[in-house]
């Protein structure tokens, strides 16, 4: 049995890679992110269209260390000065989105007239918590893929979304403490605070531990080895022991490596696995988890109101709330677009609520559909904006090039299996042990 199981897991890892490798290709050719084809792949070989490869709890692993190495790598490719001087704006962006896609979200759930009559605003407003849930990861791809990931925009962006995890958190812990009194939404306000605390102080003795890394091995395979010991840790410790998204601790992990020597060295080797076979998987399983049975007209009326108001409010509620806080009109715009991703995050608010009961089972499908749509959606429009306006969000800004994650079929990505070009002295530096 253990035999079959090994070698089912070979077969399915087969599909998608090849799958995905193929779609991105054809989407790039029509000049689409590469990320948007990897989502179509997994719609076409999953239950939605082919079915011969099936979402399950191996998928659902590779796809969570997908998602986490990439928001690992964001964090590396983080301007720590810009992140600093955003924050501020940063929060109130992210908290204007949460408050509008709320509204938004539980205006239309009354609308539609559904819920049970003891607990309608309830559910209505556990609607909304969906709604407000970003994201970032897919913009993250899209953006590197642009040689994007820094400037002003993009930081914010990251930033905004970083806090949106952590309001979303709280919010949800409060919605199902009215459903369940044992769940107590102070004790989870006290951990968050408690984990970014410890992650500053922390934080601090991880980056000097580095830095001495980086004088005692000098760009050698060992500092990446212990950055990716350090990233799960974060991760695991975030969401075991203080109730928060282990993308996020992925993401502080990378925030803490982002001023070290050799930020980019880990970077790049990071991107060597995720690249390869994490985030084709991360990005497929989005697909592999849709169905479309038992969906009827009422369901599909539904869906499509609640995607239109989804990217709507985003992008008001972040795009207007960035204007508002002196970003030009069109960065305003790219920070809207960027905030309106749904994803991983907003399928756990799901899957919380379909476990204690605040939101039926009929419900999951339009969320799914919500999830791809915004998926595929937002890598185009963030690309179109960018494309029309580049704005000082350039690569050549950051001092980077990651135009080669577009062009995959480089010499340097074979060679690699990232997203830089090297030299001859770098490959023999990759060398060390």
């Amino acid at each position: 049995m253990f035999i079959l199981d090994v070698l089912n897991i070979i077969k399915n890892l087969a599909i998608i890679l090849a799958a995905a490798k193929l779609c991105g290709l054809l989407v790039r050719k029509i000049h689409g992110p590469q990320v948007v084809g990897e989502i179509v792949a997994g719609l076409i070989v999953g239950p939605c269209l082919l079915n011969i490869v099936q979402y399950d709890d191996f998928i659902a692993g590779m796809s969570e260390i997908g998602v986490i190495l990439l928001m690992f790598a964001a964090g590396l490719g983080t301007d720590l000065k810009e992140l600093l001087k955003t924050g501020p704006v940063a929060f109130l962006i992210a908290l204007a989105g949460v408050v509008v896609s709320i509204v938004g979200g539980a205006g239309i759930y009354l609308a539609f007239g559904f819920g049970s009559p003891d607990a309608k605003m309830l559910e209505a407003v556990f609607m909304g918590t969906i709604l407000a849930a970003t994201s970032v990861s897919i913009t993250v791809q899209a953006l590197k893929e642009m040689g994007r990931l820094k400037g002003r925009a993009a930081t914010t962006i990251l930033s905004a979304a970083v806090i949106d995890d952590v309001i979303g958190i709280v919010l949800l812990t409060v919605v199902i403490g009215f459903k369940d009194p044992d769940v107590k939404p102070l004790s989870v306000c006290i951990n968050i605070v408690v984990f970014f605390v410890l992650a500053i102080v922390v934080g601090v003795a991880f980056y000097y531990l580095f830095k001495w890394f980086d004088k005692l091995w000098p760009h050698s395979r060992r500092i990446p080895i212990f950055g990716l010991v350090l990233c799960f840790l974060c991760a695991y410790c975030a969401e075991e022991f203080f109730g928060i998204a282990d993308i996020t601790g992925a993401y502080v992990a990378g925030i803490i490596l982002c001023s070290i020597k050799d930020s980019h060295y880990i970077e790049r080797k990071m991107d060597v696995s995720s690249y390869m076979i994490f985030g084709p998987v991360f990005f497929a399983s989005i697909g592999l988890q849709t169905s479309f049975d038992d969906f009827n007209i009422s369901m599909l009326l539904f869906s499509v109101v609640l995607v239109v108001v989804a990217l709507i409010t985003k992008v008001a509620g972040c795009g207007g709330t960035a204007r508002l806080c002196r970003f030009n009109n069109t960065d305003s715009l790219k920070i809207g677009v960027g905030m309106m991703n749904r994803g991983e995050v907003g399928l756990i608010v799901a899957k919380k609520g379909l476990d204690v009961g605040l939101m039926s089972p009929e419900f999951f499908t339009p969320v799914i559909i919500l999830i791809i749509v915004s998926s595929l959606v937002t890598p185009v429009l963030l690309k179109m904006v960018y494309s029309k306006w580049p704005g000082t969000d350039s690569a050549e800004e950051d001092g980077t090039d990651n135009s080669s994650v577009a062009q995959p079929e480089l010499l340097s990505q074979e060679v690699v299996g990232a997203t830089y070009n090297i030299t001859e002295d770098q490959f023999k530096d990759d060398n060390k042990s």
